[in-house]
């Protein structure tokens, strides 16, 4: 399956993978630094950026503070993280216009069916669901609604939660992409589980299959090329020092170049799944061994490992006949050094 966006965009099995820049909080709250990421984000070879649209109450509720236990956030409420993240949504307008003015696709992930709805003013081509909505069904059930294709990312999801909200979309569309993710900010590599995309590729097989990469660099989402990823989303930051709710697992330009350029390479060098003798190898038969003759053959004399020996070039009977000739009389007088031909077995 090929999954198209707009007129230049194909996202496909056999296509190379596209780079998603994720922007989300790496703004730092300030619109000058948002729409500068957009425009890095393209200089540095991103394919698609990729933003967050909510506002905290979209998310969370303000009335109790529901403060987080562990990890990289550990002790921010739910409310005041997600605050500080958010992208206004005073600033999609500006957003989707510089986006349209560099010719780099943007999309979104609604938190809400209030956003989902901010976002068709936009005239979005495709959607993004988060790992930790994969089960507010009657969410993804509205997206689905619009028929626009949909990445939807399986962080912290099992099996059966994945096959509920794919059935869901699928009374709309099957124009869906998972992403494998691990929801563990950041992740380190040994936790990274890339092989988890052969699992989804195989129950999941008529569905295209990605990465959401949470860790620091780049290694495991090129180790997802090879396993088939068709989309490979990485948080990005303009600058290695910038500091944000979302920086520690977060590339730069550099990081980001590379991504691209590696990728791309690898993919290509996986070149056809069947095994064949390919064409641009024909000039090198010519390096492989043919049967000379070790010292003087004299007509009618017999071949044995005595008197022939292999040796390149391929000029002559191949070295795969060494056996068969053994024992059969020479036609003709051969000097050694010189190669059996045809002609004289």
């Amino acid at each position: 399956m090929i999954i198209k966006l707009g007129n230049k965009i194909q996202i496909g099995n056999n296509l190379r993978p596209l780079i998603v820049a994720e922007i989300s909080g790496n703004h730092c709250g300030n619109k000058k630094k948002f729409l500068n990421h957009i425009k890095v984000a393209k200089e540095s070879g991103a394919d698609l950026v990729k933003i967050q649209t909510y506002e905290p109450e979209d998310i969370t509720s303000n009335k109790n503070k529901y403060y987080i236990q562990k990890g990289l956030w550990k002790s921010k409420s739910l409310w005041s993280l997600y605050n500080k993240a958010h992208t206004p949504i005073s600033w999609h307008k500006d957003a989707f216009r510089l986006a349209k003015k560099l010719k780099i696709l943007l999309f979104s992930t609604p938190f809400s069916i209030r956003c989902v709805d901010i976002l068709e003013k936009f005239k979005v081509s495709i959607y993004k669901i988060s790992s930790l909505e994969i089960t507010d069904y009657n969410l993804i059930k509205y997206i689905a609604s619009k028929r626009k294709p949909i990445i939807l990312s399986t962080g912290t999801a099992n099996i059966n939660e994945i096959k509920k909200a794919v059935k869901i979309i699928n009374k709309y569309h099957n124009k869906i992409i998972l992403l494998h993710c691990i929801s563990k900010y950041p992740t380190k590599e040994e936790n990274a589980q890339i092989r988890s995309i052969n699992f989804l590729r195989k129950k999941f097989k008529k569905n295209l299959i990605g990465l959401s990469d949470h860790t620091k660099d780049i290694f495991s989402s090129l180790a997802s090329v090879p396993l088939g990823a068709v989309l490979i989303e990485k948080h990005f930051k303009t600058d290695e020092k910038l500091k944000s709710v979302d920086s520690n697992f977060s590339i730069d330009p550099i990081k980001m170049r590379n991504l691209k350029r590696f990728s791309e390479q690898m993919f290509i060098s996986l070149g056809e799944k069947k095994f064949k003798n390919f064409k641009i190898e024909n000039d090198s038969l010519f390096f492989r061994r043919s049967l000379f003759a070790k010292i003087n053959i004299e007509k009618g004399e017999r071949f044995s490992e005595k008197n022939i020996v292999s040796l390149r070039p391929l000029i002559g009977v191949g070295a795969e006949n060494f056996f068969k000739i053994i024992g059969k009389k020479s036609k003709n007088k051969i000097k050694a050094g010189y190669p059996i031909l045809r002609k004289s077995i």
